[in-house]
């Protein structure tokens, strides 16, 4: 995990320092600016990552990751800056304009603005040089592969294997463990690869995913770790939640808690977590998507994988920066999407099952438990169920609801609970001019 951050302008460097330091929960251990004739933009990351400050230093390149899933990056060009963003949109970068039109850009929107209020996410898969956005990666539709389904699930799990072996060489040994499907691959697929697996959960007492975290840990022989936590904790953490989230939407300021808290956990023993972020929009693992005509079934898993960027990776992303941590997220491996993207979404969704071939391909790694474990929601799986929203009702008046729910950009609390998380979230964010930066759930409306 690095930050980058830069302005289009020359002698900004004590600006770009605060920039890099607001942010030095993304890296600390150094930190390179270069303040040229035109413009001025540096980078900070950890002692491991070394590769990234050589292409600092010797391609004027800012890049935040090391392989083709992850990355952000800024190059000088002629006119200021070209900036760049990874396919799906595992690495967050932010850009606007200073009050005298200077680009600048930062990894995280509380650095960005220090230096401008006017607050825009680059959108996944492009480039933009500060005139021109240009796409060089586009989701789309493929022509469904015609081999044998046997021949399917070995593919798809020896491009799994690939992916997390690439990040085991970056030095991951530990693992986010729900209990879930998509998290115990990640950390099945690992176990055999490694010495020592450390495994990490959270949730309530006696929330479903503590309980099957556990047996997913037993049978791989990790070596697990687990927080149980109340309400008391939960409002604790609220506000640094929030801060570091970068978001009030309620969904997933709700789902961000118990990862904040698991990525806190790990963070005291590993520097690199195994995330199974991704599994669900590749395979169909949503409810809904049950009710979805088979023939439509595609387009709507690429219309949810292109709104991860902003929401459920940026609880990945932001949950494992703040605790100084890197996750990978391994089903989002370029190469993981290109083949998922090619399997016949009769075998995604089948007979009612979903991910039903991420199943198949795992089934002898998985206790059938785990293997059959249909999809719990993030905080249903930890024990939350309607905790957040009961008391946001007890706090919250529905005269001041109704005050309080319209923005002045224009958009719309959609509840009590997210009016006490946007609260909090214009303590810190409200200089912004607008929010079209920040991503919200697909499917809640404010009425």
């Amino acid at each position: 995990m690095t930050a980058i951050a830069g302005i289009a302008s020359p002698k900004k460097a004590p600006l770009v320092e605060r920039m890099l330091k607001i942010m030095k929960h993304r890296g600390q251990a150094w930190m390179e600016i270069r303040d040229n004739e035109s413009t001025t933009f540096g980078i900070t990351g950890f002692q491991s990552q070394e590769n990234a400050r050589d292409g600092f230093c010797n391609n004027a390149l800012a890049k935040d990751g090391c392989v083709a899933a992850r990355f952000a990056q800024a190059q000088k060009n002629s006119n200021g800056f070209i900036l760049k963003r990874d396919p799906i949109g595992v690495a967050p970068l932010y850009y606007g304009r200073t009050e005298d039109g200077e680009l600048c850009f930062a990894s995280e929107v509380k650095a960005l603005l220090l230096a401008t209020p006017d607050i825009h996410e680059l959108p996944p898969g492009y480039q933009y040089d500060g005139n021109i956005f240009e796409c060089h990666y586009s989701l789309k539709t493929y022509t469904p592969v015609t081999e044998k389904v046997e021949n399917i699930t070995t593919n798809l799990r020896k491009k799994l294997e690939q992916s997390v072996e690439k990040s085991i060489n970056q030095g991951c040994n530990g693992s986010w463990l729900s209990g879930g499907l998509d998290s115990s691959v990640m950390a099945a697929i690992a176990r055999p690869r490694l010495k020592k697996l450390y495994t990490f959960a959270a949730g309530l007492p006696g929330a479903p995913d503590l309980n099957n975290a556990r047996i997913m840990a037993e049978h791989i022989k990790s070596e697990h770790y687990e927080i149980v936590i109340q309400l008391a904790d939960i409002l604790e953490v609220l506000p640094e939640v929030i801060y570091y989230l970068e978001s009030f939407d309620a969904l997933l300021v709700r789902s961000s808690i118990l990862n904040f808290l698991v990525a806190r956990l790990a963070s005291n023993y590993v520097q690199a977590v195994f995330s199974g972020e991704g599994g669900d929009e590749l395979f169909a693992g949503y409810e809904f998507l049950k009710d979805i005509p088979l023939e439509n079934l595609s387009d709507e898993l690429i219309d949810i994988i292109g709104r991860l960027h902003n929401t459920a990776l940026q609880r990945v992303d932001r949950s494992a920066s703040a605790h100084s941590t890197t996750p990978h997220v391994c089903f989002l491996d370029p190469d993981v999407v290109d083949y998922a993207l090619r399997i016949p979404v009769e075998y995604k969704l089948h007979q009612g099952v979903e991910k039903w071939i991420l199943r198949q391909s795992v089934s002898d790694l998985l206790p059938m438990e785990i293997l059959n474990r249909r999809k719990a929601k993030f905080w249903e799986g930890g024990g939350f169920l309607n905790l957040l929203t009961d008391y946001a009702d007890q706090h919250i008046s529905d005269g001041d609801f109704q005050k309080e729910r319209y923005l002045e950009d224009g958009s719309k609390i959609n509840s009590k609970e997210e009016l006490l998380y946007y609260r909090i979230f214009a303590g810190y964010f409200g200089k912004a001019q607008n929010l079209c930066w920040m991503g919200r759930t697909k499917g809640v409306v404010a009425n």
